[in-house]
């Protein structure tokens, strides 16, 4: 079932402490309101509108760089203001979800409950019952509040967008809504329950945020990247690997400094993420890259890395060749990779083997390098 998103990133925020609105915080490296964004559109959102206070509209490109099939309008001075403004944005009448930013850890499956309820009801909600006894009272307790039947709504909620937009339309203006269902609800619309997820938490307060980030640490996966270069031995009286400068009667010709370690090890964490190789990123037609040292590639994989909400893990470099011998210089490799990439000593790996005279490397001809690297990242 094809379906339309709006997504609430209007309010202020004012209970989650100083700084800026929720929905633009950082959570595991990127803004709350990507999180609900990005996801929504992967589970398959025909069309999906984000309502920002008319203030940030501007930003709302630069937190949501890379997404496409969604759109910006400004909110209303409430909620249900804002909601609404989202509904006249959508353009084909099909199923609507509308849902809080502030609750970010939504996932296809909640989606895909909230449709299939839809089929004999005008909207559905995820919910949790209450576990706790309720009190009613001010400073002593008044009364026991029996909770059977009693349930914590959550979003998002979905519904036939005919049926909201007819509910709102009839709802009295001199009152707010606390959620979308209860416009529903009152204008004698069916509103159906669907399992809910304490997963689906709003954050609201400060505390929210910082248990949202352990949270957020188990939504993240490893990756792993591999790369490989190779270079020929030219004129020279030294050669450059894992950044270190290493004595030889002959030198790597390349368009850098030819160090294909660090090369190799660049193309492994932009592998991990998918994105691109070296070469796209330092193009060795450009003559700005002439002569470079090669740190400042692999710094710059590190870097995008980092873009992302992630971090590296390990490293792991073998160099095949005849010659240089690498042990006398494997401890400082090590040390030279570590420091590049803000890494321990103990999970960078610097290896050498030989080819047993076979082939370009047993020629002595060149040089090749293998790396291998894992990061974790957002997922």
């Amino acid at each position: 079932m094809t379906f339309s998103t709006v997504i609430v990133a209007a309010g202020e925020g004012l209970r989650a402490g100083p700084g800026e609105p929720k929905a633009w915080r950082a959570l595991a490296g990127k803004p709350v309101l990507r999180w609900s964004v990005e996801t929504l559109l992967a589970a398959g959102s025909a069309e999906t509108v984000v309502v920002v206070a008319r203030d940030r509209l501007s930003q709302v490109g630069e937190a949501l760089a890379g997404l496409s099939g969604w759109r910006a309008v400004a909110g209303g001075a409430s909620r249900a203001a804002s909601v609404q403004a989202g509904l006249a944005a959508l353009g084909a009448d099909r199923p609507v979800l509308i849902h809080d930013a502030a609750r970010p850890f939504v996932t296809k499956a909640h989606v895909d409950r909230l449709l299939a309820a839809l089929t004999d009801a005008e909207g559905a909600i995820p919910a949790l019952p209450v576990p706790d006894t309720l009190k009613r009272g001010d400073r002593v307790v008044e009364t026991t509040v029996a909770r059977d039947g009693l349930w914590r709504a959550q979003t998002p909620q979905a519904f036939r967008r005919e049926a909201l937009a007819a509910a709102y339309a009839a709802w009295p203006g001199d009152a707010e809504p606390t959620d979308d269902a209860g416009v529903v609800e009152r204008a004698g619309g069916r509103v159906a329950l669907v399992p809910g997820d304490p997963m689906l938490m709003k954050l609201t307060w400060p505390e929210d945020f910082a248990m949202a980030e352990q949270l957020a640490g188990g939504r993240r996966i490893v990756r792993m990247g591999q790369g490989v270069d190779a270079h020929r031995f030219g004129p020279g009286d030294a050669v450059w690997l894992c950044g270190v400068r290493i004595p030889h009667d002959h030198g790597l010709v390349g368009h850098s400094d030819a160090d294909c370690a660090l090369h190799a090890l660049t193309d492994a964490v932009l592998g991990a993420i998918a994105d691109g190789d070296i070469g796209a990123h330092f193009p060795p037609s450009d003559p700005q890259w002439k002569g470079a040292s090669s740190d400042r590639f692999l710094a710059h994989a590190v870097e995008r890395v980092a873009a992302r909400g992630g971090q590296v893990l390990s490293a792991d470099v073998t160099l095949i060749c005849e010659r240089p011998k690498i042990g006398p210089h494997r401890e400082a490799m090590r040390a030279r990779v570590a420091e590049i990439m803000g890494l321990p000593v103990d999970r960078v790996s610097v290896k050498a083997t030989t080819t047993e005279g076979m082939g370009f490397t047993g020629r002595g001809e060149g040089l090749m390098a293998q790396a291998v690297a894992t990061v974790e990242t957002p997922i």
